[in-house]
């Protein structure tokens, strides 16, 4: 098995790289992402490498990082979720946001990817949610505050605020992610009107 590859890229397809490694040449399939990190022909590269294997094919799958190899592993653990769909889902996510996605529920931010309806993007997050914390940059305030909002056990005055927030116009992540902002500073049972101007005025920063 092929975990890795440094060599010089030879030239590039529609959604592979061929990296020369001492006079081999390997068809390495990668996301766009990274894709347009890599650099022009003739230079060195190296690639963290996920190896398939069938009875009629070896496939190569590159990646910039072991994070982002580990998610292309996570992907397709979810049922309709195969090396293409995968690929696409990093094409538009780096692994930080498609974790904090995951985390916060996101499913519009998922669904962006090329083949990923809305019914696969809330599988996906309803399957990962468990796992996407640990890799994600975002506060672990604002995963718990929109797991309690999606699970329907946050407070009133929270729940509220952040539904105010969304129908003044702002996304659901965003309203979600100001609250938990002002929670952090905001009187104990603060009603839904402080929240809500705490959380206009945090928006507005």
């Amino acid at each position: 098995m092929i975990g890795k590859l440094k060599g010089i890229v030879d030239s590039y397809g529609e959604d592979f790289v061929i990296l020369d490694v001492q006079g081999v040449g390997y068809v390495v399939h990668c996301s766009a992402r990274t894709l347009q990190r890599l650099p022009k022909p003739g230079e060195p590269a190296d690639l963290a490498i996920e190896t398939h294997v069938r009875e009629d094919m070896i496939r190569l799958y590159g990646f910039r990082s072991d994070a982002e190899r580990e998610w292309f592993r996570l992907l397709q653990t979810v049922q309709g979720v195969g090396s293409k769909v995968a690929l696409a889902v990093l094409s538009v996510l780096e692994p930080g946001a498609l974790a904090t996605a995951l985390a916060t529920g996101d499913k519009g931010a998922i669904a962006r990817a090329p083949g990923v309806g809305p019914r696969l993007a809330a599988r996906l997050a309803a399957e990962l949610k468990d796992k996407a914390p640990s890799f994600s940059p975002a506060d672990p305030a604002l995963i718990a505050l929109t797991g309690a909002v999606e699970e329907r056990t946050a407070p009133q005055p929270v729940a509220d605020a952040i539904s105010a927030l969304v129908n003044l116009g702002y996304p659901q992540i965003q309203a979600s992610a100001a609250i938990a902002t002002v929670l952090k500073s905001a009187p104990e049972g603060a009603e839904a009107k402080t929240l809500i101007r705490l959380g206009l005025r945090e928006l507005a920063k």
